[in-house]
């Protein structure tokens, strides 16, 4: 059995929920996955921040402070990434696509 190797971009446990709550919304913005993950202000700007130099998402601000709003969407790099990750993933199972 051959193994693929996990893109240790996505295999971290914050920026797969990430990646996989974009995957299935047209973009979502900081505060929704705040709540959805559970995670701090601090981290995931951090996470969104490592997913966005990658170029899995693109992330839109607007405004600054309390009053600002920022976006988040996943790119076609980050879908590619993430189904690859899923079939990598899948491999250790012993499943194909």
């Amino acid at each position: 059995m051959e193994f693929k190797d996990l893109n240790p971009i996505l295999h971290n446990e914050l920026r797969l929920r990430i990646m996989s709550a974009l995957d299935s919304l047209d973009d979502a913005d900081f505060v929704y996955l705040k709540e959805l993950t559970k995670a701090t202000s601090g981290n995931l700007s951090v996470q969104l921040t490592n997913l966005q130099e990658a170029g899995y998402i693109k992330v839109t601000s607007t405004g600054r402070g309390r009053g600002g709003h920022t976006v988040c969407r996943i790119t076609d790099k980050g879908t590619n990434a993430l189904r690859d990750y899923q079939r990598a993933l899948m491999s250790y199972f012993g499943q194909k696509d």
